[in-house]
């Protein structure tokens, strides 16, 4: 039987269930609903998701700690969740299109993104850190949930086109209480959008925990809409890659939007303005340090027979070169000239624009002429 039947005679695990294939100890769990969906995944597959998640675990210290250095503006750490976030990109095409909110650093660097323009925006030196066009992803959404709707009329404009292409959009479990996402499921729905909605529910709407604001899962919410609505272990990065594969596939073959809740756990602050110690306990974090993503891919990895020391030294490598890279394009990043917060504003100038520009110009001349004196 393939995915496909197994969808349509009703197979598929219910909104309540949590599709997991990799237990917190590394155990691999048969699952006749999602191993098709992953069965081209061997051992040097495993390998690679292995240190996909060591080296964006790393690049994600790295600029937590140039934040405590004064370094950068601000960070919204991801750590904890590394599966969540390269499980699914790892099941992108590369002609889908992402649309994130501010903490998938994990899905830009798999979508090609350097480590300076990664940390552009945080560092105050830029608007926008890349090409939305070449990277085929939209730069990092701060208002919460607003990336939903514009990941939904890029997915209509795309069936429209009748490309085989599909989006997804990365939110937390807060937005699901925004309008926007409410809005952009109604639309996803109403004109079957081949876009994915992936919801990782972290546990934390910063300092709320995810309980405060729905009293079940969230991927039920699907329902209402007309769409399915699946959860997976947000630590498990082969679930996540298995129903990451389905939910896009199905979009792909104009079967319309699905939702994803990622069950997983953020280990760090919401950002580096955060104190995640006034809200949770250190029995919360023990806890979940015991479904580690890495750890469990680790072991899994270790008991195929890999030689481990050379996964593992292949792993820090990959991670040092990356950190290396990561502080040396943190020190190449000019800094902006005062009249370019202008630039790219609009597509085109306009006179609006331009009295701004020009009142702010006399506001800079104000200092030159002070200097003088």
């Amino acid at each position: 039987m393939t995915p496909s039947d197994r969808e349509a005679t009703g197979l598929l695990t219910r909104p309540d269930d949590l599709v997991r294939l990799l237990d917190a100890t590394g155990g691999r769990h048969a699952n006749p609903e999602f191993d098709p969906w992953i069965a081209d995944v061997d051992l040097d597959a495993l390998v690679d998701l292995h240190r996909d998640m060591v080296v964006v675990r790393r690049l994600d210290a790295e600029a937590t700690a140039l934040q405590r250095q004064g370094e950068l503006g601000l960070w919204p750490p991801l750590a904890g969740q590394e599966a969540a976030q390269i499980g699914s990109a790892r099941a992108l095409h590369d002609d889908d299109f992402v649309f994130s909110s501010y903490r998938e650093h994990a899905v830009a660097w798999l979508r090609g993104v350097r480590p300076d323009e990664l940390l552009s925006v945080w560092r105050g030196s830029a608007a926008s850190g890349w090409d939305p066009f070449e990277k085929r992803m939209a730069i990092p959404q701060i208002i919460i949930g607003a990336q939903s709707l514009h990941a939904v009329g890029w997915a209509m404009g795309a069936r429209w086109e009748e490309t085989t292409a599909a989006s997804i959009s990365y939110f937390g479990d807060g937005a699901t209480s925004e309008g926007d996402v409410n809005e952009a499921l109604v639309f996803a729905s109403s004109f079957d959008a081949p876009v994915v909605f992936f919801c990782q529910n972290n546990g934390w709407a910063i300092s709320e925990p995810v309980g405060l604001q729905s009293k079940q899962p969230l991927a039920r919410r699907a329902d209402g809409f007309g769409m399915p609505g699946i959860r997976v272990d947000g630590n498990d990065v082969l679930a996540v890659l298995a129903v990451t594969r389905w939910a896009l596939d199905r979009a792909r073959r104009g079967e319309g939007p699905a939702f994803i809740e990622a069950v997983t756990y953020r280990m760090g602050p919401h950002t580096t303005a955060d104190d995640p110690k006034r809200y949770r306990t250190d029995d919360d974090l023990a806890a979940w340090r015991e479904r580690d993503p890495i750890t469990r891919l680790h072991a899994l990895i270790a008991a195929s027979g890999a030689d481990m020391d050379a996964v593992d030294a292949d792993a820090k490598a990959a991670a040092d070169r990356a950190a290396a890279e990561l502080r040396a394009g943190l020190t190449a990043i000019p800094d902006p000239e005062p009249m370019s917060v202008f630039d790219h504003v609009y597509a085109e100038p306009n006179s609006h624009l331009e009295r701004q520009r020009e009142r702010y110009a006399r506001y800079l001349a104000m200092f030159d002429e002070e200097g003088e004196r």
